[in-house]
């Protein structure tokens, strides 16, 4: 079977507004669950695409300073 996660999580996630998807991402990273990870990988991944070069850089720093 041939699951396409992308594609899946996005369209779960398609008609969500902006308090909906904050809390999608609140819960996920306080759960914890491993399983929510590829979910939270596809929400960075579309965040990364939608940002410039500045914003891309202190999502960087930011990374770099929580490890």
């Amino acid at each position: 079977m041939d699951i396409d996660i992308r594609r899946a999580i996005k369209h779960n996630i398609a008609d969500n507004d902006k308090e909906q998807l904050r809390a999608t991402i609140v819960d996920a990273i306080q759960d914890g669950a491993e399983k929510m990870l590829p979910g939270l990988g596809v929400l960075f991944e579309i965040i990364w695409k939608q940002s410039d070069e500045k914003e891309r850089a202190m999502m960087v720093d930011n990374l770099a300073k929580g490890l």
